[in-house]
């Protein structure tokens, strides 16, 4: 099965659509994602109006809403600056959920240390990050993707700028983070239970 690839970023000031891997590289698992409440899926983008697997993750998760973005300086009005602001590290009061259905991008988010991870997104990967944890978006030097956004009911798109330590879902993501887990699936089902809650 393919999985993602994530990795710890280095501290270089260079352009944010580069890929900012360390030297030597330090990779980040799958399972080390879980443990921040970030999961991942690897869908057949091709047939996403019709895929059965898209369909039942919505189901059994509760993604009711859903568009397309496409990010391109030939379709996106101010593109640039809306990049900068992407760029910005944010967290939001739900989770945010997103779906690649073709080009390239990146999610920054921070782990335990506060330290950023990188994720590699593609077509065909769908990945959702946990209400309350810092993290920003940027494109890759292809300078393109679409996109497709779910969310849980209505749809939030407020991001709130770091410092937002205030916020009673930052605490529980927090609070979160400390709990010892056997395994993944423990995880998730806290990260449900807090979600749908």
């Amino acid at each position: 099965m393919v999985s993602i690839e994530a990795w710890f970023m280095d501290d270089s000031d260079e352009e944010q659509r580069m890929p900012h891997k360390r030297n030597p590289n330090e990779p980040v698992s799958l399972e080390e994602l879980e443990k921040l409440g970030v999961f991942y899926w690897k869908l057949d983008a091709d047939i996403y109006e019709t895929d059965p697997v898209l369909e039942k993750i919505r189901k059994d998760r509760g993604y009711s809403y859903s568009d397309i973005i496409t990010i391109h300086k030939d379709t996106l009005p101010n593109y640039e600056d809306k990049l900068k602001m992407f760029f910005e590290e944010h967290l939001h009061l739900d989770d945010e959920i997103r779906y690649i259905l073709d080009g390239r991008a990146y999610f920054d988010v921070r782990d335990r240390e506060d330290r950023w991870i990188r994720i590699s997104m593609s077509k065909g990967d769908l990945i959702t990050l946990p209400a309350g944890i810092y993290h920003r978006f940027t494109l890759t030097e292809t300078n393109y993707t679409k996109a497709m956004r779910l969310f849980v009911g209505e749809p939030v798109w407020k991001a709130y700028n770091r410092p937002a330590d205030e916020f009673e879902i930052r605490q529980k993501y927090i609070e979160g983070l400390s709990v010892e887990r056997d395994d993944s699936s423990s995880y998730m089902v806290v990260r449900l239970k807090r979600t749908l809650s």
